[in-house]
């Protein structure tokens, strides 16, 4: 049960409020953004909530029970708040959100009213959604092992063991020719066999994308140039000299543990579990019942 400040109680009972809503973002840089559906500036837990996006938020949606509580946000992108490009570049995933209720006559008298994470933001070029989740939410993410044929490691994780960081693993690049947003021709990765950055990670080190990451689709070596198709586009627009480095890519596939890194002994997955068609299968009069392995 929440203990409401006196005056904030007592505003409640008189049947005369003046409340608004304000969130506190912080991101997992530390960095910490306020904003408010009130029509001035409001400081609360010592942020200045900024009324310039105009932010407002959804009907707040709590339970008794262990299912996440859960509301929207709604605003404008701001160059000095928040802006596209930051979203654009994941620098707000996994950020966490403090709701909170105040009085704008006497904003001293506040009360906490939600506290989870950002999750799914949606944006355009001059607006976003972005979606809050409560605490409960982190009840509902897997935990453990997955029963699966493909690998459940990352590379080069403790239970992967491969050094990710050592120079066969990783290559860096200067772009020399954009081809699309998110295709390119790089120098400086001729050490490196077609496909060895495929699902990899690629992350800018210079440019207009510096700290943005992307993962690898498609790396094909050309002579002593490479040519390396992104999942998605940049934020920014990518220009040649722009440099990077990139990290070998896993399929998680038994071959690929086997073939590319030589570290089958250390695959964390179940590649002889069988289909869903093979479970449920029944036996046949002349067909091989044994029950022995898939092969």
């Amino acid at each position: 049960m929440k203990t409401l400040p006196p005056g904030l109680a007592a505003s409640l009972a008189s049947g005369i409020t003046s409340l608004c809503q304000c969130w506190i973002v912080t991101r997992t840089d530390g960095l910490r953004l306020g904003f408010t559906d009130h029509d001035e500036d409001l400081t609360v837990d010592g942020v200045t909530c900024s009324a310039e996006s105009g932010a407002t938020g959804t009907a707040l949606e709590q339970g008794t029970g262990l299912s996440p509580d859960s509301l929207e946000i709604v605003g404008a992108l701001t160059s000095g708040r928040l802006a596209e490009s930051e979203l654009a570049r994941g620098l707000f995933d996994g950020a966490t959100v403090a709701v909170w209720r105040v009085d704008w006559a006497s904003p001293a008298d506040q009360v906490l009213v939600l506290s989870g994470t950002i999750g799914e933001v949606s944006r355009g070029p001059t607006a976003f959604t972005a979606e809050v989740r409560g605490l409960a939410e982190s009840l509902n993410q897997p935990r453990g092992r997955v029963y699966q044929r493909t690998c459940d490691a990352l590379l080069g994780d403790a239970r992967c063991r491969i050094d990710a960081a050592a120079p066969a693993m990783r290559g860096s690049g200067t772009v020399a020719t954009v081809r699309s947003a998110r295709s390119l021709i790089a120098s400086g990765l001729s050490a490196h066999a077609s496909g060895w950055f495929e699902a990899g990670r690629l992350v800018w080190t210079s440019g207009a994308n510096a700290g943005a990451a992307v993962e690898v689709r498609a790396h094909a070596r050309i002579g002593p140039l490479a040519a390396l198709d992104l999942w998605e586009p940049m934020p920014a627009p990518i220009v040649a000299g722009d440099a990077f480095q990139v990290v070998a890519g896993c399929d998680k596939s038994l071959a690929s543990c086997r073939d590319k890194f030589a570290n089958v002994v250390n695959f964390r997955g179940f590649p002889d579990l069988p289909g869903n068609d093979y479970a449920v299968a029944y036996a046949v009069q002349g067909a091989d019942n044994d029950g022995g392995r898939l092969g």
